[in-house]
């Protein structure tokens, strides 16, 4: 893993900086090559995107690339903007929640557990605080301990030093970057993708003195639950494409450095909704 962010203090300091005074605007421009759609327009899986416990990424919002770039690919992006009922997730293959502030009740929990468990698949995004507490009940019905802190500079996860692991959803895929985020472990098992290498702290604040490494922890991963499937990532902007800060520079995967990580999302989206 490279990191490219130098002074991890000071890139904390940025990021926070950047997300808190919302300097951060979808790249609505932004349109990948979706070279053999998975389905013909609109035929597709429903994707329901939570947009229903003070999400800061939604399908109109900072999701927009995300929903945007997977409607082309053929899924059908419905938002879900009432709270997790078993009517309210009939008929869909995947759940979204990215960046949730408001937590999920305890019935949401258990209909979310009984639901994969049967055959569903629901996709976990958290990032650095304050976008972690609210998922942190949801995580550990799948057996997934987020840790509430902040994994330090700008990363880039590589086949070459096997940071990103392989799997079906990394197949044809040489890196992923993130940019910030937060860290987790699994206590069940499961198959990581995105494992920290060294040189990578956490933070719970700026001037912290020992900070915690985070060799070896993870910030994606997916399981088996039951009969569905969950994935888990600590990090939102890897999976949207933003503009930030006065000079608009690229965030996401609209970034340089992010070249792959569309396809690494295509990827990740058959895999949940079965098609790999």
């Amino acid at each position: 893993m490279t990191v490219l962010a130098r002074g991890p203090v000071l890139a904390i300091a940025n990021c926070l900086s950047t997300v808190l005074l919302g300097q951060q605007v979808p790249d609505s421009a932004f349109r990948p090559p979706v070279e053999s759609p998975a389905y013909a327009l609109g035929t597709g899986p429903v994707l329901l995107i939570d947009e229903a416990h003070s999400n800061s990424h939604t399908s109109t919002g900072g999701y927009f690339p995300f929903a945007e770039l997977l409607r082309r690919d053929g899924y059908v992006i419905t938002a879900s903007r009432g709270l997790v009922t078993a009517e309210t997730i009939r008929g869909a293959s995947v759940l979204v929640t990215a960046n949730a502030r408001q937590p999920f009740t305890v019935a949401e929990v258990a209909v979310l557990r009984d639901w994969v468990r049967a055959g569903g698949a629901v996709l976990l995004i958290v990032d650095h605080p304050p976008f972690v507490e609210a998922t942190t009940s949801l995580a550990e019905a799948f057996g997934i301990r987020l840790r509430n802190a902040i994994a330090s500079g700008r990363l880039v996860f590589r086949r070459s030093d096997g940071t990103l692991a392989d799997h079906p959803i990394t197949s044809g895929i040489d890196s992923v970057a993130t940019f910030t985020g937060s860290s987790f472990e699994l206590e069940v098992a499961g198959h990581a993708l995105l494992v920290f290498g060294p040189g990578v702290y956490s933070y719970t604040q700026p001037d912290e003195p020992n900070p915690l490494p985070l060799q070896g922890h993870f910030q994606g991963a997916v399981l088996q639950f039951g009969r569905g499937r969950v994935a888990v990532f600590a990090e939102a902007a890897m999976f949207s494409a933003q503009l930030t800060g006065p000079n608009r520079s690229p965030m996401g995967m609209n970034a340089p450095i992010a070249g792959q990580n569309a396809r690494f999302l295509l990827n990740l989206v058959h895999w949940l909704a079965r098609r790999q």
